[in-house]
Formats: structure tokens, C-alpha cells, sequence
């Protein structure tokens, strides 16, 4: 994953209108982001990345990973489990 947004529109939005948890709209794919942490990213080609720290942070951010996936938690780990979700360290650099 490469990130560059020197000329180009992100588009930031509140989840159920909480001040806390992001989608951010990139051009190349979403994000959602609780608080200060980016959680999860899915790519134009649908592929889902999970932070591998944070993913499972705590009960407010497992709700509104939920509803970025659209699936709970069982289905989320079993999706790990077998490698279609990856795990990879999504804050080693600040989008925003």
C-alpha cells in the first residue's frame, strides 16, 4: 500500500455522525479510522487490511469496525484466520 494525496481529494466523514470514528475516502480505497488510529482499509480491488495493533482496540472500535466490514467479529477473525483479510501495521505513517 503507497499513499499520495499531494493533488488529490479525500473525503472525510463521521460513522452514525459519531465525532470519533472516520471513514475516509481516498483515491485508493476507504478507511476507517477511530479516534487517532487508522483500524482498517479496503482497496478498489476490495481487499481489506486490518491494523495488526489496533484492530481489536476495544469494544467502541470493534462496533464501528463492524459496521465499516459489515460483519461482527466472529466473521471478521475467521477471515484472518484463512488470509483474506491481512494484518499489516497501518500507522507506521499518519494519513492525516
Amino acid at each position: 500500500m503507497k499513499r499520495k494525496y499531494s493533488n488529490e481529494i479525500i473525503k472525510v466523514h463521521n460513522i452514525n455522525d459519531r465525532p470519533n470514528q472516520f471513514l475516509i475516502v481516498t483515491p485508493e480505497g476507504h478507511y476507517f479510522q477511530s479516534y487517532k488510529t487508522l483500524i482498517a482499509f479496503r482497496d478498489n480491488d476490495n481487499q481489506v487490511w486490518l491494523d495488526e495493533n489496533h484492530w481489536d482496540y476495544s469494544t467502541t472500535t470493534g462496533k464501528y469496525r463492524n459496521i465499516f466490514l459489515n460483519e461482527n467479529k466472529k466473521l471478521t477473525q475467521k477471515k484472518i484466520d484463512h488470509s483474506i483479510y491481512l494484518l499489516a501495521d497501518l500507522n507506521k505513517r499518519s494519513l492525516i
